[in-house]
């Protein structure tokens, strides 16, 4: 297989980063953990520093500063809005501080009741999908297949079960464990026919993929959407709850201060029309223009080229990962697959901790990857076959101090920038930790589970500091 054409690198910030090995030398660094977070794009920088000339606080300033900053927070509202496909006149964009903080607005919001309280959230969610709705409502959990997807038969069943009590459905876009897409306008086609909300967490697909909200008169339309701007190019500490208009228009917002009113008496308040209801506080408003441009850049590169350049890494990365003895991947096997996934690639070394694995590939080869569950417990343990004796075996251990042995797995996660020679290190580098030879003297830290090379230690004064 030759080498993609594509050549992104240009685009981004800080990827000739050199960083200190194990044995003194230093290396370009490898990042192949997008799925956490991603660098910035040299255009979302570009852009914070043009306007940063022009920052002031937004609304209801009469100043030049504040007029034109309101002007580019709200004209990013309309990028977003774009971004996902969404009617302004039938959904808001609410900026907040990603998407835990979304998700934790719209179950405040959710117009729960005695009769209508059940939320349907699947095995394979983000917690920042899941526990914010146990906090609201009685959740029920849609099954898996042994492989990790979604079990669509499970979630027909339990809308039959519950039709009428379920007030909301909240799937993930895609996994951020193995990258499964989830077919979310059927999902919500189905949602609204048991007349239930839909939620799509786009966190980890919308990076990837165009995400289409679709009108309200579509059957299939998708009532919510959640956005994390740290996992599309700009980590300025945005994020985004797209969602129905209607909604927004009615209730009390979740989390309450100055900017959302309209007048405020000793024993009343009047609240604004959506979106400033539900944004409390000064908002971020350099992230939201981070945001809007990281959005208008990946359109401009466009989705599908997007989508095309993953699954050419993917399918790579997995046919030479194949070639290593005794590296299991979890979810979807077939390398073949690559366009129907996202450049997620969950694995093990057998015998080796996947703990140590991460330790290895970063103290002596530069490559910066993912261990452990992922923020997503319940699907980690289906997906290793972890029996319930056996997790709460670990469970107690962990609330002991002890994660020395905590279950999990490796990750490996493409962004736009990453090329073939990048899969080609980690490829030599996991040769090297398959057959011992690395060099290190690596000692546990029980508490966090984590390895450190003996003797190790890092200056950090000598590549930033705040003076």
């Amino acid at each position: 297989m030759s080498p993609t054409n594509h050549n992104f690198r240009p685009l981004f910030v800080g990827l000739d980063t050199q960083v200190p090995l194990l044995d003194g030398r230093e290396v370009t660094y490898v990042n192949l953990d997008n799925a956490a977070s991603t660098p910035p794009l040299q255009h979302v920088l570009d852009k914070v520093d043009d306007f940063m000339n022009y920052y002031s606080s937004v609304h209801r300033g009469t100043g030049f500063k504040s007029q034109i900053s309101t002007h580019f927070y709200e004209a990013a509202r309309e990028q977003i809005l774009h971004y996902v496909q969404a009617d302004p006149a039938e959904h808001v964009c609410i900026f907040g501080k990603n998407t835990t903080e979304a998700v934790n607005a719209l179950a405040a919001r959710v117009n729960f009741s005695e009769k209508k309280n059940i939320v349907l959230v699947s095995t394979m969610e983000h917690h920042s999908n899941d526990l914010p709705w146990r906090a609201k409502a009685q959740v029920i959990h849609i099954g898996l297949l042994p492989d990790g997807m979604l079990d669509e038969a499970d979630y027909d069943a339990l809308l039959s079960k519950y039709s009428g009590q379920i007030a909301m459905v909240a799937v993930t876009g895609a996994s951020n464990v193995t990258g499964y897409l989830n077919p979310v306008h059927r999902l919500a086609e189905k949602a609204h026919a048991a007349g239930a909300y839909f939620l799509a967490d786009c966190a980890q697909l919308a990076p990837h993929r165009r995400v289409d909200m679709r009108p309200l008169a579509d059957p299939g339309h998708l009532d919510f959407v959640t956005l994390s701007a740290h996992k599309m190019y700009a980590p300025y500490g945005t994020g985004a709850l797209i969602g129905r208009r209607d909604v927004f228009e009615q209730g009390e917002p979740g989390m309450r201060g100055g900017g959302q009113v309209e007048i405020v008496t000793l024993d009343s308040v009047i609240w604004s029309d959506p979106p400033e209801r539900d944004e409390a506080g000064s908002p971020n408003v350099a992230g939201a223009v981070a945001m809007a441009a990281a959005a208008a850049k990946l359109l401009e590169v466009g989705m599908d080229t997007v989508a095309d350049h993953e699954a050419e890494l993917t399918t790579y990365a997995m046919t030479r990962m194949s070639d290593i003895d005794g590296l299991h991947f979890f979810g979807d096997k077939d390398a073949h697959n690559a366009r129907q996934r996202l450049g997620v690639i969950p694995f093990n070394l057998e015998g080796v901790s996947h703990f140590l694995v991460a330790a290895i590939l970063g103290h002596e080869f530069g490559i910066g990857v993912r261990n452990g569950c992922f923020c997503a417990h319940p699907y980690l343990l289906h997906l290793l076959g972890v029996k319930e004796e056996a997790a709460q075996k670990v469970r107690s251990d962990i609330i002991h101090g002890d994660r020395g042995n905590m279950p999990g797995m490796v990750r490996v996660s493409f962004g736009l920038y990453n090329n073939f020679l990048d899969i080609d290190r980690l490829i030599y580098a996991l040769e090297k930790i398959r057959s011992g030879s690395y060099h290190g003297k690596y000692l546990q830290n029980k508490s966090t589970g984590e390895f450190i090379p003996e003797g190790w230690s890092i200056e950090f004064d000598r590549f930033f500091t705040f003076k």
